[in-house]
């Protein structure tokens, strides 16, 4: 194993049972329960599992698993859930579909409640959530155009307003603009957005969301988020910093359909963007299991993939290469604090093989290497006996510990700021 002391910390606890009663010279066993690093996918097929199969928005249906030709809900349930277990079984960090132009088809008429199961669930079972995005230019609601720049800034504060308070203490991690590097300038169609951006300015606009989105969770975590990782990219986030604006986390994207990036190419992009000081999430990341998408398509959107482009080899490719991006970012980039591998199965966008399971639900490579890293390699699990005086030091892997001893069990968070120093064993 390389040196993971960036990733590790160390405790001395005391360890006491219910009733407080110190338990010295006793056997405990000490096992990492789950990461502090963020280990994600996007977690779009969640509301299929916890809405049903009916689900959907304006912006193309959110259900990710359709039903198949004469498949029974309860069969096409069984098969949600084995895909949910597998989902949970690997990842501690999910993304969900915010997208305006489907939340609010109808203005006044938020699709919150499917989106609100979804995120209950995944919370409930120890995932961090975010949504993603608040403010974004592509699939914005078609009802903003009826407005003037004045209204339509303030309808976009309004909706921050209303998702980030509706949502706190459930998400509390938000990509709050997406992609403002093209943003005043895309031309694709006329949209509210760039309108407003174009008036703004890039930064004008940027303090504005993220503002309205601290001031509702003053304890949010708040990204900018960006496909551009251009030097255009880094004079932004300059200057958004220099104007005060509350950027907490810098997002960068990494789809990889036309060719996936180099460790000399990882390592300028992230020399770049480190020197702003501040936490750094691969936000998106796609490295398919297929051919490259032809170097003159500009946008993916216009991107489509056969049914057959996977093959054993691309798949064990996929695997290899996701395995080298995980080592270097996890291991030497101790400022990289998550990781989300945008498509869970193969086929959820432009039908790549960009899953880390088939379209049958079935493992790929990609899946068992990243299981065999987080839940194996990067992992502590030992077994050790308290003092007189029942204290036992805790080193290993930063994250969720679940110490245990005699039939009874207790939590304990390993981190650089741990200030509790016992833990009670139920």
């Amino acid at each position: 194993m390389k040196d993971l002391s960036q990733r590790k910390a160390s405790a001395k606890i005391q360890i006491k049972n219910a009733d407080g009663k110190i338990l010295s010279n006793t056997k405990v066993s000490i096992n990492l329960v789950n990461h502090e690093f963020l280990f994600g996918c996007g977690a779009f097929e969640t509301l299929p599992y916890t809405n049903g199969p009916e689900v959907h928005n304006g912006n193309g249906s959110l259900n990710k698993v359709k039903l198949l030709e004469g498949e029974d809900k309860e069969a096409y349930h069984a098969r949600l859930e084995d895909r949910m277990q597998k989902w949970l079984r690997l990842f501690n960090y999910g993304t969900l579909p915010f997208y305006w132009g489907g939340f609010e088809m109808e203005e006044g008429s938020p699709n919150t409640e499917p989106l609100m199961a979804a995120a209950k669930f995944l919370k409930n079972k120890g995932v961090t959530v975010k949504g993603h995005p608040l403010c974004w230019h592509t699939g914005c609601v078609p009802w903003l155009m009826n407005y003037d720049n004045k209204t339509i800034l303030q309808k976009q504060l309004d909706r921050i307003h209303r998702e980030v308070g509706n949502f706190k203490g459930i998400i509390d991690m938000w990509d709050v603009i997406n992609e403002v590097v093209i943003m005043p300038v895309y031309n694709k169609y006329d949209n509210a957005i760039t309108r407003i951006c174009k008036e703004l300015g890039r930064v004008g606009l940027v303090k504005k969301v993220f503002d309205a989105a601290q001031e509702t969770n003053p304890d949010g975590i708040f990204l900018i988020n960006d496909f551009n990782l251009s030097t255009n990219y880094e004079i932004l986030i300059d200057g958004c910093l220099n104007a005060g604006v509350p950027i907490k986390t810098i997002g960068l994207q990494s789809h990889q359909h036309q060719g996936v990036w180099s460790y000399e190419k990882t390592e300028e992009i992230l020399s770049r963007f480190e020197h702003f000081g501040l936490p750094i999430h691969f936000t998106e990341n796609t490295i398919v299991a297929g051919p490259l998408v032809a170097p003159e398509i500009t946008d993916l959107q216009d991107a489509h993939y056969e049914d057959d482009a996977a093959t054993p080899e691309y798949e064990q490719k996929q695997a290899d290469d996701l395995e080298k991006m995980y080592r270097n970012l996890f291991e030497n980039h101790p400022q990289v604090t998550a990781i989300t591998n945008w498509d869970f199965g193969d086929g959820a966008w432009l039908n790549a093989p960009s899953g880390v399971i088939r379209k049958d639900g079935s493992l790929k490579p990609a899946y068992n290497v990243l299981y065999h890293l987080i839940k194996e390699e990067w992992h502590t699990e030992y077994e050790a006996v308290t003092d007189e005086a029942g204290y036992v030091k805790i080193e290993g892997i930063k994250g969720l510990y679940e110490i245990c001893a005699g039939g009874r069990t207790g939590k304990y968070k390993l981190s650089n700021s741990s200030s509790e120093n016992f833990v009670k064993l139920n």
